[in-house]
């Protein structure tokens, strides 16, 4: 009788063994069918293991093939790591980020890093400025100014004015700089910004006749703002015009007058007339 029920528990265990086992075997096989069904979805790209800044030259160690879903695949990516080794970025890229052919400088000769950051359609302009008209050592690139050039004016009288002649223009580079690192002010001796090909010729001429100054603009600040420009008679005219003690004045409290007191008019008295007889003498005595 035991040995009855040894065999069949031995058998029960054996039966649940190959059912576990069957289970394992269909699990395996279904992850495996899902994994080649991955695999058939996607396909490997190259893409950035790490920040690749711009204008740097990418080494191999800067890129990684992952899979990319074929659905988000880009239409110029790369999927070698030796076809973007030693290529010029022409954009920042961060990390995972697909490593395409239309970020990257062409494989001829590149003319210098900053004609890579050139908007289509613009020129690069590059004014010397100091200290003071650079805003004090504040522009970094990708900044936004105007531009105020200070020069004699068209009429007979030959008077200077000053007028904004361009108006929200990109910095592309302050000095050497190409890219901001921190936010210590740098003194700079030039500033390269980015105009088109007739704001090019407004400010080659601005630059050679007259002096040119460099105002900062709020990045979210896009709007235009036309100004009649300022001359010295006109800026003098302002300051004559305007109350000459209006930031002086104090309001202090105002004494009371002593308040008039109505005079009554003396009342008039009547007047009586006496007469009066003593004896044989009349006399005549007035009264009030």
């Amino acid at each position: 009788m035991n040995r009855t029920r040894i065999i069949m528990v031995f058998g029960a265990a054996v039966l649940l063994g190959l059912l576990a086992s069957l289970g394992v075997y269909r699990f395996l096989a279904e992850k495996g069918r899902m994994a080649d069904q991955a695999r058939l979805q996607t396909v490997g790209i190259a893409v950035a293991s790490g920040d690749i800044p711009l204008g740097s030259t990418i080494t191999a160690d800067q890129v990684a093939i992952a899979a990319w879903p074929k659905d988000r695949y880009p239409k110029d990516a790369l999927s070698d790591v030796k076809s973007v080794a030693g290529r010029v970025a022409m954009r920042e890229f961060v990390r995972g980020e697909p490593v395409v052919e239309s970020k990257l400088a062409p494989t001829e000769k590149v003319g210098g890093v900053l004609s890579l950051k050139i908007p289509p359609g613009m020129r690069a302009f590059s004014v010397r400025v100091d200290e003071v008209v650079g805003v004090g050592g504040f522009l970094v690139p990708d900044a936004r100014v105007d531009v105020i050039v200070t020069t004699s004016g068209a009429g007979k009288e030959e008077e200077q004015i000053s007028k904004i002649v361009l108006e929200n223009i990109q910095v592309l580079a302050a000095g050497q700089i190409m890219e901001q690192k921190g936010s210590k002010p740098t003194a700079v001796t030039t500033v390269t910004l980015a105009v088109s090909p007739e704001d090019a010729e407004k400010l080659a001429l601005a630059s050679n006749d007259g002096r040119i100054q460099l105002v900062l603009r709020n990045f979210a600040d896009a709007e235009k703002v036309r100004t009649p420009g300022i001359t010295k008679g006109r800026l003098l005219s302002s300051l004559r015009d305007a109350p000459a003690s209006s930031d002086m004045t104090v309001d202090r409290p105002k004494k009371k007058r002593p308040e008039k007191r109505a005079v009554t008019p003396p009342v008039e008295r009547k007047k009586f007339v006496v007469e009066v007889i003593r004896g044989s003498k009349r006399s005549e005595e007035i009264f009030q």
